[in-house]
Order: C-alpha cells, then sequence, then structure tokens
C-alpha cells in the first residue's frame, strides 16, 4: 500500500501550450495546464460538466517530451504527485500553490481545436 500514497491520476486536455524554463545546469521544467471534467446529472435531471484546472509541471527528459509533444488541446493522461509550495507576490502577499508533478505523461488523442 505505500506505493499509492500521494499518487495523482488524471485524464485531460491541455489549457495552453507548455512553458519550458531553462534552470541551472542545463535542468529543464516544463509547465502547462490541464483541465478535467466531471459529468452529473442535477436535481432538476438536466446534465451539468464540472470542469477542475490542474497545474502540472515536468522535469528532465519528460520536460522534453512535453515541448515535443504536448500542446494546447491534446488529450493526455498523467502520473504524479501533488506537491503544494507557497511564495511571495510583487506587493508582498503569501500565495499558496498546489500542483501536480508528473512522473509519466501518455498522449491520447488529438488536438481538439
Amino acid at each position: 500500500m505505500s506505493t499509492l500514497r500521494n499518487k495523482v491520476q488524471l485524464i485531460g486536455n491541455v489549457g495552453q501550450d507548455p512553458s519550458i524554463t531553462e534552470l541551472d545546469k542545463g535542468k529543464r521544467v516544463a509547465r502547462f495546464t490541464m483541465a478535467t471534467n466531471e459529468h452529473y446529472k442535477n436535481s432538476e435531471g438536466e446534465r451539468v460538466t464540472n470542469t477542475e484546472w490542474h497545474t502540472v509541471i515536468g522535469w528532465g527528459k519528460l520536460a522534453d517530451i512535453i515541448e515535443g509533444f504536448v500542446t494546447k488541446g491534446k488529450e493526455i493522461a498523467i502520473e504524479g504527485k501533488l506537491t503544494s509550495r507557497s511564495y511571495e507576490d510583487k506587493e508582498g502577499n503569501k500565495r499558496y500553490v498546489t500542483e501536480v508533478v508528473a512522473s509519466e505523461i501518455l498522449l491520447l488523442g488529438g488536438n481538439n481545436d
């Protein structure tokens, strides 16, 4: 059961083309948003879609794969873990961010533009 701790699996569509950042010593990180949809019927029987947005991070070789193959609208599956961090914005306010750090990515479909 220890392998099930902090494990995230998502299937959805890429919200924007990834941004790639070069860090010290050639380390690379890719960052993009991903939308997942949940469908259900409300109390009046109407079909409702709830969309959640997730920020996804990929490091190293995974960043290279993301850069080469992941584009806005593409349907993908990712597996990874949740991480949380905080930072101060330009006005000095403390901001909190939760991101999915991807360990695997699977390209599922074409662009839905």
